[in-house]
């Protein structure tokens, strides 16, 4: 899969090159991209690579070790290629990226460089600058447990083991107005009572924002549907019509985890941890310190 890379040592060091550069894009919904700086098409690795689509990449950094492996892509926005409307939708955010160096007259010569996923992304004057994030960039996240009263899982995470298909939990819906992006009123989904879907999240299951998704501020019964306002709202061509999938929320709180999902046992948070004004209290007779439950 990575090519006859001993044919492209000999070739780059018999003093005459006839190299280029290919990166390929894939999103999370699963959309694949192909570009080269070469001003022919290739193809390999059943990805075809575009030329002419504005796309650029500044050095690589590598290092050894432990270091992160750094670099940036800059492009122009076109309707064939990345368009602005997809960026400022997220459908990028994430996606897994690779580069190669590649003898274009032989394209099986090729050396894959550079594989990581796309950072942050700007855009600016009709171009987009993204940044690439080397796998060794998973190394910085944090990790380990979190003390705290709130729950840490994610509904239906391997931690919550919440099954999210249960009846009750999930609905589709159709949107029958748009007050904005973050504010929108459907059709079904009418749920047992208000805010059952407040902290859920919504999908787009159909239309042109299909593939995104936000979290709920707010929902409201009505009378056949329900009124949801999101906290950022959904930017990639949400129209009327359009089906979307709600999820019942959570407020990682120990009694909706008990009655509203009747998942106490795999409650991930600590509703007893005392807060920081027990560390500055004071012995007192009228509030023995006996180690018990200070709720």
């Amino acid at each position: 899969m990575n090519g006859d890379k001993q044919g492209l040592y000999a070739h780059l060091q018999s003093g005459l090159t006839t190299t280029c550069r290919c990166w390929a894009i894939r999103r999370r919904d699963g959309q694949e991209y192909g570009f080269t700086d070469h001003d022919m098409k290739l193809s390999f690795e059943g990805i075809e690579f575009k030329a002419s689509t504005g796309l650029t990449a500044s050095v690589i950094e590598q290092a050894t070790g432990l270091s992160i492996d750094n670099s940036e892509a800059m492009g122009a926005l076109s309707d064939a290629a990345v368009t602005e409307q997809d960026i400022e939708a997220g459908r990028f955010d994430g996606a897994e990226v690779r580069a190669w160096l590649v003898n274009w007259a032989k394209p099986e010569q090729r050396l894959l460089q550079f594989k990581g996923s796309i950072g942050e992304m700007r855009r600016a004057g009709g171009a987009f600058h993204a940044e690439l994030r080397g796998l060794t960039d998973l190394l910085n996240r944090p990790l380990g447990r979190i003390y705290q009263k709130p729950c840490t899982a994610v509904l239906g995470d391997e931690a919550c083991m919440f099954n999210l298909n249960t009846p009750g939990y999930q609905s589709e819906a159709e949107i029958v107005s748009l007050v904005s992006h973050a504010v929108l009123q459907v059709k079904g989904a009418e749920g047992p009572d208000t805010a059952w879907f407040k902290h859920g999240r919504v999908d787009v299951v159909s239309g042109q924002a299909q593939g995104l998704w936000a979290s709920i501020k707010e929902d409201e019964r009505l009378a056949g549907g329900r009124n949801i306002k999101l906290w950022s709202g959904i930017t990639g061509g949400l129209a009327v019509g359009d089906r979307v999938r709600l999820t019942a929320g959570c407020d990682k709180g120990m009694d909706a985890c008990r009655k509203k999902f009747n998942n106490f046992i795999n409650f991930q948070g600590f509703p007893d941890l005392p807060g920081e004004d027990w560390m500055m209290a004071v012995p007192k007779q009228s509030n023995p310190n006996t180690g018990g439950s200070r709720r």
